[in-house]
């Protein structure tokens, strides 16, 4: 059995590496990487927070000590309430699940999901959302993730 933690601030340099490992391979193609240095101090400050509002789980690469296999991080968000959502209106957002290609296939992404949905259900979540790839669907599926109707769209500012 696959154990995931709770990462530390001393993760982040790991967590944004598999971040950067979930875009390639949802690209096809190893974009720049740049972008991780902006974002270490706010990871860090954001995994120092042990009551905030975001979690990321993960599991230590079982051949490369100080690194990580697997990751899961999401955040948990208020809306305003329907129906079977609690009082809270509280909702989960699951994203940035990745597990390095040499550790794939032995559970660690199963183990670091699973640790966040507890994590999100013990916050008060009656509802997670997240957006799959075909590769991550069969997962979340066996999790009883169920597809929407409704389509996301985004809009930068």
């Amino acid at each position: 059995m696959t154990l995931a933690r709770r990462a530390l601030p001393a993760d982040a340099p790991e967590v944004l590496r598999l971040r950067q490992v979930m875009i390639d391979s949802m690209t096809g193609d190893p974009g720049p990487t740049g972008w991780q240095d902006t974002s270490l101090p706010a990871l860090r400050a954001r995994l120092a927070e042990p009551d905030g509002a975001f979690a990321a789980f993960v599991v230590d690469h079982p051949e490369r000590p100080g690194a990580l296999a697997s990751l899961a991080a999401g955040t948990l968000d208020y809306r305003i309430g329907k129906e079977g959502d609690g009082a809270d209106g509280l909702v989960g957002h699951v994203f940035s699940v990745a597990t390095d290609p040499d550790a794939r296939r032995r559970g660690c992404s199963r183990a670091c999901v699973t640790a966040l949905l507890e994590w999100l259900r013990g916050r008060g979540a009656r509802r997670v959302r997240l957006t799959a790839s075909a590769e991550g669907a069969p997962l979340y599926a066996s999790l009883g993730f169920r597809p929407r109707p409704d389509p996301l769209l985004e809009l930068r500012l």
